[in-house]
């Protein structure tokens, strides 16, 4: 398994964690998430030209090299972004578990997928069916959580299927840390309709 992508998906996993026990605990808001993305992305554009002491340290151990060039810092700024954007659309009770379905599923569908995926994803050949099942079962598991077991099963489903599409906005590919927790949060709503 590949030490960088390790490190990548445990602080992806741990990161949502945090953004949660903030927002539960009132420590941050949705706007705080969003001030915090605007600031990444401006430091992101000055790591770009410069080097940042502490910035440069967490680029280099858990930035992918494609990204480094382009855009540094850009899972953890369009994570910031999904988490506001669920924040912004929907009451706490249903953001908080949508960025936990993010945090749990995401993170292990890919290690599991990189490790154990044997069959190719019939929605995306870069991934694999059994990081699908493994994120599916990874999210329910921190959507619980929070939510009565119908909503977390029929949310974390319904991520982790548009998880495993690669969604696109002209050439664009639009991130999943983006589309994730929006999902998510349509389906607990969907389902609270009913």
């Amino acid at each position: 398994m590949n030490n960088l992508e390790f490190k990548r998906q445990s602080f992806h996993f741990l990161f949502g964690i945090f953004i949660v026990i903030l927002l539960m605990y009132g420590l941050i808001d949705k706007w705080i998430l969003l001030y915090s993305a605007i600031i990444g992305i401006i430091i992101s554009f000055l790591s770009t030209r410069i080097k940042i002491p502490v910035i440069s340290w967490f680029l280099q151990n858990f930035e992918r090299s494609e990204d480094m060039e382009k855009f540094p810092g850009k899972g953890a700024i369009s994570y910031l972004i999904g988490a506001f954007l669920a924040a912004l659309f929907f009451p706490m009770d249903i953001a908080m578990p949508s960025i936990l379905i993010l945090a749990f599923g995401d993170s292990v569908s890919r290690l599991f997928g990189i490790h154990y995926g044997k069959r190719k994803h019939l929605l995306n050949g870069d991934k694999f069916i059994e990081g699908s099942v493994a994120g599916f079962i990874a999210a329910f598991i921190g959507a619980l959580i929070f939510l009565p077991w119908h909503e977390a099963l029929f949310a974390s489903l319904v991520a982790m299927v548009v998880e495993s599409i690669e969604l696109k906005l002209g050439r664009t590919q639009i991130d999943d840390n983006v589309v994730i927790p929006l999902v998510a949060g349509i389906a607990i709503w969907v389902v609270r309709l009913f």
